[in-house]
C-alpha cells in the first residue's frame, strides 16, 4: 500500500491533479530568508516593495512578522521546492483599519509567487486557490481582505477570478491600493464558475 508521508511542519496540503501536492508550512528565518531575498529583489516583485532591501533587512522584516501576534508568514512548497510566500495578518491591528470598518472574522493576506522557471498552465491559480482554502480552513475566518497596488493587474485578475469584490482605492504610506474582500460564499460561487468554464472547454 502506498502512503504519503507529510513532514511534521506542513500545516496544510492540497492535491492538484497533474501537478502534485501544494503544501504550506510556517516561514523559517534560517531556511527561507535567502530564498525570499532572491525573490523580492527581482524586477518582477516590484510591488512587494523590497527591491532595495539587503539580506539582513529581509531577515529582520520576517523576524518581526514571525514574532508578531497579529502577523504570520508561510511558505508554499511543491516537490520540496518553495513556490510562494504568503503573509496573513489581523486587519484590526493594521493600518488598513483606518480605511474600512473591520469585521469579526476578517483576515488580511499578501502573496508573492516564486519567479517562473517554466510556464505551467493555471499555476498561479492553483497557488492562489490553495491559499484561499488554507485561510478559510480556519473556521474563524469569514472574509479575506487584500489591498494590492492598483497597478498590479496580474493580482487583480486572480482576485476577481476567486470572487473578490473591489470596494475602493485607498492611499497607504507605501502605495495606492485597491481594497477588496472575499467571503466564503463568494469563493464557493467562483469555484462553481471555474468548474463550469472547465467543463465547457472540454
Amino acid at each position: 500500500m502506498n502512503t504519503t508521508v507529510i513532514p511534521q511542519n506542513i500545516i496544510f496540503s492540497k492535491n492538484i491533479q497533474g501537478l502534485g501536492d501544494i503544501q504550506i508550512r510556517p516561514f523559517s528565518i534560517k531556511k527561507d530568508s535567502a530564498t525570499i531575498y532572491d525573490w523580492v529583489t527581482k524586477p518582477y516583485a516590484t510591488y512587494w516593495g523590497m527591491q532595495e532591501h539587503t539580506l539582513d533587512q529581509v531577515k529582520q522584516t520576517y523576524q518581526e512578522i514571525v514574532e508578531s501576534p497579529d502577523h504570520d508568514a508561510f511558505i508554499g512548497v511543491l516537490n520540496e521546492q518553495p513556490i510562494f510566500l504568503m503573509e496573513r495578518y489581523n486587519p484590526s491591528k493594521d493600518i488598513i483599519a483606518e480605511h474600512y470598518e473591520v469585521k469579526k472574522g476578517d483576515c488580511g493576506m499578501h502573496i508573492l509567487v516564486s519567479p517562473a522557471e517554466k510556464r505551467i498552465p493555471n499555476f498561479t491559480w492553483h497557488i492562489f486557490s490553495t491559499i484561499i482554502e488554507f485561510l478559510f480552513h480556519n473556521p474563524k475566518t469569514e472574509r479575506i481582505v487584500v489591498e494590492p497596488d492598483v497597478r498590479n493587474e496580474k493580482i487583480h485578475t486572480l482576485n476577481k477570478r476567486a470572487g473578490f469584490q473591489y470596494l475602493k482605492e485607498i492611499e497607504l504610506p507605501h502605495k495606492k491600493a485597491a481594497l477588496a474582500f472575499c467571503t466564503r460564499k463568494a469563493y464557493e460561487k467562483a469555484l462553481v464558475q471555474e468548474a463550469n468554464k472547465s467543463a465547457n472547454q472540454n
